[in-house]
This record gives C-alpha cells, structure tokens and sequence, in this order.
C-alpha cells in the first residue's frame, strides 16, 4: 500500500471520518487541512462508563441597552467565487470554512461545494433557498449555534438530496427540522429543546444509519424509529422518556436509554431487533414488575447496562451475554438462573463482566455452582 494511502487511513481514523466522502485526488491535501483548522472534536459517543462531561455552555452576545446591528445581507457571489466570510482552499475545492467567526447569518454557498462549515458561530436563522444554488452538499456543519426552529426555512433542507449529514447540535431547536432528504445517513441532534418527536418526523429516512437526540426533553418518541431501515446506532439518552420507543427497526445494534424514567419494557420488545448488541438504559426507573422473564433472553445482545435503576432481582439474561452492569440497584440475592437455566459442564454463561456492587448481596450469598455457570468471567464485583 503506497505510504500516501496508508496516511489517508490513519489519519480519517483519527478523525472519526469516512474516505468514501472524498475524491480520490483530493484525500491528502482535505486531511491535512482539516486537521490544521479543525477546532471542534470528533463526534465519537462518550461511552457511559466514563466520567459525565459537564453540561454545555451555550454562548450569547452580552445584553446591552443599545438596538442591536442589523444583520448585513449575504454576500451574492458569482457561483464559483469564496465569499469574503469563509475559507475555501484551493487543494480542496469542493469545501467551504466558515467555522468560528462570529457569523451572525448563512454566507452564500457556492454551487461547486459539498462540505461546508459553519459551526462555532452566533447564526439564528436559516432563510428559505439558503441552499438551493449548492444542490451537490454531502456533508453539513452547523452545530454550536443558536437556531431556533422558529428561523429555519420549511424546506431548507429539502432540495439537498445528496445530503448524508446534518450536524445541528447545541443550538435552540425545539423540534426536528424538516422535510429532510432521502440520502440521509447520520442525524446530530443532541443538545437542544426537543420536547417530542411525531412518528411521522423521520419518515422515508430508509439510508440513516445513526441518529443522535441525547441532552434533549423528548418525552415521547411513538414509532418515529420504526421505518428507518438502515439505522444501526439510536442515542436517546439524557431525556424525559417515560416509556421505549415503539417498533425497534430491525437493523438496530446499539440503542441508547440512559438517564431518562422508563420504568417497563414490553415482552419480547428487543426480538425484532436481532442484530441489537449494546443496550444502555442506567439511571432510569426499571422494575421487576415491569419486565417480563424474557426481557433481556435475546442472543444477540452482548452489552446490557441496567445499572442504577430500582431492580430487587437479577433479570434473566441469555447465556451469550458478555457484560452485565447491575451496580447501584436494590438486588438482595444472587440468582444463578439468572444466568443459566442448566448448569454442567456443557451449558454455562458466556459473561466476562459482572457487576453487582452497590446492592444489598452480601458476598457470602453466591452460591457453589456460581463458578461452573460463570467459568468465563474475569471480572465480578459485588
């Protein structure tokens, strides 16, 4: 592999990016200067185990007394020239840099553009045909703004239909923009006002693979997650949900439930999802009585998070499981059927974790077959 190909690829690890976005001739030179002028980290999930990042601080001009500065018009730029606002490099044609210039409005966009920056700035608004002269956008950036739902165009994002990702986090959205385009692939939404989400909101988004709405106040998502075909990641942590969303697609392998008040999961509810790997639903309000013995018995699942919630008993998992977290509950007694319902030689847990502190077990509690059902385990906590 030439050492030019080889650089490509660690460096688009190291920024979370996919080389299928850029032109071949392209890749190097857009790299090199993404890395040079990039100031906002890569949008990779903070996994739960870590340390809570503190909340984020949105940035408003400060008050005055005065009648504020009209916002100047947007520069109406010959189709192929950088408008004065931004930054478009020469070896990277196709990209535009507006990020972290204290823009109060959307400069004009160029047709020959597919990846443009805006985040980091004070814009409110999105007028109407914002975009209608850059159809050929894959890749949108305007998070760490102060849009309001009020200010976006109904059908700015409509025309857009080689789109594949919208970042809008942190700013004021108080719902989901929209109509979004069929090429949608990954959808930020986090850290914003969100209080519901309709069932029809996402509907025809059959290409979306992740989407993110945590730090929102979503209390009620419907079946909005049913119809996206293609969705393998779904973050709705941190909201006000007081039930799951109904219908998991099947294509789901990570869903994303902590810190928010369930407190029941309908039977069977993850056998139509049967690539679901990782499962969060810490810091809720989970019960026995509102979970049925085969909640949790799917195979595929390899991760379950249950840890912080209102748990007497250890639900029943599968024996494919491999990480059980069920730290900081009211569970008083170690149940090996909870892990394996025969327990010889040929029929024992795949767990490798299993965490159990904060409960009312005593450590004298596990019982003498525990070693047999849980030979794989390195790691239990009680």
């Amino acid at each position: 592999m030439p050492w030019a190909t080889t650089l490509i690829l660690i460096l688009a690890g190291l920024c979370g990016s996919s080389l299928g976005q850029y032109n071949e001739e392209e890749d190097l030179a857009w790299l090199q200067y993404y890395l040079r002028q990039s100031r906002v980290s890569s949008y990779n999930y903070v996994p739960y185990y870590e340390e809570e990042s503190p909340a984020y601080a949105y940035s408003y001009p400060s008050a005055t007394d005065t009648e504020p500065e009209p916002e100047p018009e947007p520069q109406q730029a010959a189709p192929w020239r950088c408008p004065q606002e931004c930054d478009c490099p020469p070896n990277f044609s196709s990209a535009m840099y507006c990020d972290t210039r204290n823009l109060r409005y959307l400069p004009f966009v160029p047709s020959r553009m597919k990846y443009v920056y805006f985040q980091n700035n004070l814009i409110t608004s999105i007028q109407e045909g914002a975009f209608d002269n850059a159809t050929e956008l894959e890749w949108l950036a305007l998070h760490n703004n102060q849009i309001s739902s009020e200010k976006v165009g109904k059908r700015v994002f409509g025309k857009l239909q080689r789109l594949e990702r919208l970042y809008m986090n942190n700013n004021n959205l108080t719902r989901l923009p929209g109509p979004l385009p069929r090429s949608l692939r990954e959808l930020h939404l986090s850290y914003n006002q969100i209080s519901k989400v309709p069932s029809n909101a996402l509907e025809g988004l059959e290409n979306l693979t992740a989407l993110y709405l945590s730090h929102n106040f979503i209390f009620e998502m419907g079946a909005s997650l049913k119809g996206l075909k293609s969705l393998i990641l779904a973050d709705l942590s941190y909201n006000n949900l007081r039930k799951v969303p109904d219908g998991l697609p099947a294509s789901l392998e990570q869903l994303y439930l902590e810190y928010n008040y369930i407190n029941a999961i309908p039977e069977d509810y993850f056998q139509v999802s049967p690539r679901l790997l990782y499962v969060r639903m810490s810091h809720n309000s989970l019960t026995n009585q509102g979970l049925s013995g085969n909640t949790f018995n799917s195979s595929s699942i390899l991760e379950l998070d249950l840890s912080y919630n209102r748990l007497q008993k250890i639900p029943r998992v599968n024996t494919n499981l491999e990480n059980l977290y069920l730290q900081g509950n009211q569970i008083n007694e170690f149940s090996i059927s909870s892990f394996c319902s025969v327990v010889d030689v040929m029929n024992y847990s795949r767990l490798q974790v299993l965490r159990l502190d904060g409960n009312a077990i005593k450590r004298n509690a596990v019982p003498p077959d525990a070693p047999l059902c849980l030979r794989r385990a390195t790691v239990i906590e009680i």
